[in-house]
């Protein structure tokens, strides 16, 4: 058998689609996938060997320089998918402009921006091709002074990098790449606007663009789609709803808080856990359970929404060096998050929107790891936990701790009303109707006047009339 890094790698595609044919990839080394030589030996030398299904697809098609949509399920690797183009156009192509930055990266969250970023760092490191992390929270004249330096690569959130558009801190005449990082995220989060701007201020041929999302059926996701790229290759690995081997998931089923709480003291106290997520709906629900666990002396801290940029880096450099086992937060840490030692994922309250369920439960069971998974599912959960389990396409059972077991069973699906649909009236016949209906009689008054009985015809006693006889007259 001939070996496969002889083999010229064109476009693979892995997409369930009848309309069209497609062909599944046995490249399974970078070295396969037509990349500099200088970033396999950067590859190498980080101990990355074997590409993951998107990595394989993904790569060759960007490096031909065409446009890409892709979606791939959460932990597949997707993140070192569209640097290595990235970095292979810096080591083969030149620049546009001596200034501005040659490739822009948004994503919807500053956690995702600097896990992103952290993974740039280590690609670029003993290179010229510098990057600069841009995003809310962190002072904006120090940002200013960054872009001054002409970094070669922008991390970026999409509010920020559209704030130093306005103020013309830096310009996108000469960017080469754009690529958007859940991009459906970005579009939950309200940043319509902002990609469109950028769009618009980058919109020249040259221009290539990478758009990653989790799930392709996002309606915003395709219109902004059509806009934004060119003739893109579709690519599809897996889906967001497809089961995760590498994770175990059990539901519980909860009366009501306190119910709640007794679950999760009990679940810390049985399982073998190494670094536990907890997942509320509130911030207040963050601090609330923080400080619980803290006086049981289990090592928590909260991260949510309120937080400044350098406190949340703070508290997720902790979490990254196990100075906390625990780490209870909102769906702020639902994407992004790629900590190898979370063990547990355990949703104290269920996700509103089902596809954030699957970003949740994957931050665990990454690299190949094993992961727990454990959602806590009371009444005011109900209906989100019936959407996820329509996500999933799963007939989803309950699991139950002795001693614990609850009287709640579920919620029954509201009645149907019955709609009686009625007959359309003609408004012509009715006012006819009406105008030719004889008149009703008025009814007499047959009541008494000054305790008299008068019959049909009330007779009123006339006032009598002052007459002024004057002198002359008399």
């Amino acid at each position: 058998m001939c070996e496969l890094s002889h083999i010229k790698v064109e476009i693979l595609l892995i997409v369930n689609s009848e309309s069209e044919r497609f062909y599944r990839s046995i490249i399974l080394h970078f070295k396969d996938l037509g990349l500099d030589p200088r970033l396999l030996k950067k590859l190498t030398h980080l101990g990355f060997e074997r590409a993951t299904e998107i990595q394989r697809t993904a790569v060759p098609v960007a490096i031909m320089g065409k446009d890409v949509l892709a979606s791939s399920k959460t932990g597949s690797g997707k993140t070192l998918a569209f640097l290595l183009p990235a970095m292979q156009r810096m080591y083969r192509g030149k620049p546009f402009t001596r200034r501005d930055q040659r490739v822009l990266i948004l994503t919807p969250t500053r956690e995702l921006a600097k896990q992103v970023f952290a993974q740039l760092r280590t690609l670029n490191a003993g290179t010229p091709y510098d990057g600069a992390l841009i995003v809310g929270g962190e002072n904006f004249n120090d940002q200013v002074k960054e872009f001054r330096k002409d970094p070669m690569f922008v991390v970026a959130t999409p509010g920020r990098f559209a704030d130093h558009l306005e103020h013309r801190s830096t310009s996108l005449d000469g960017l080469e790449m754009l690529i958007l990082d859940e991009a459906d995220r970005m579009l939950d989060l309200g940043f319509a606007p902002q990609l469109r701007r950028i769009h618009e201020l980058a919109n020249h041929r040259r221009r290539q663009t990478l758009m990653f999302s989790a799930t392709m059926d996002n309606e915003d996701v395709i219109e902004m789609a059509s806009e934004m790229l060119n003739a893109p290759k579709r690519l599809s690995i897996g889906s967001s709803n497809e089961e995760h081997t590498d994770i175990t998931q059990r539901f519980y089923l909860c009366d009501h808080l306190d119910h709640k709480q007794a679950l999760l003291d009990k679940v810390l106290e049985t399982e073998d856990y190494n670094q536990v997520i907890i997942f509320t709906a509130t911030r207040a629900d963050t601090d609330r359970l923080t400080a619980e666990l803290n006086e049981r002396k289990l090592k928590a801290v909260a991260l949510s929404g309120n937080l400044n940029q350098n406190q949340r880096n703070s508290i997720m450099s902790q979490f990254e060096r196990v100075c906390h086992k625990i780490l209870v937060t909102t769906d702020v840490a639902s994407r992004g998050l790629d900590i190898e030692g979370v063990s547990h994922v355990i949703n104290f309250d269920m996700p509103k929107h089902a596809e954030e369920y699957v970003h949740r439960v994957g931050r665990t069971g990454r690299a190949g790891n094993k992961g727990d998974a454990i959602s806590l599912v009371g009444p005011k959960d109900w209906k989100s936990f019936k959407s996820v389990e329509a996500y999933l396409q799963q007939s989803i059972s309950f699991s139950v701790f002795e001693g614990l077991a609850g009287k709640f069973k579920g919620l029954k699906p509201a009645p149907k009303k019955k709609f009686i649909k009625k007959k359309p009236t003609d408004q012509k016949a009715s006012a006819a109707k009406k105008s030719t209906a004889p008149k009703a009689k008025k009814k007499v008054d047959k009541r008494f006047y000054d305790n008299v009985a008068v019959g049909e015809n009330v007779f009123k006693p006339k006032k009598k009339r002052n007459v002024d006889v004057s002198k002359d007259d008399a």
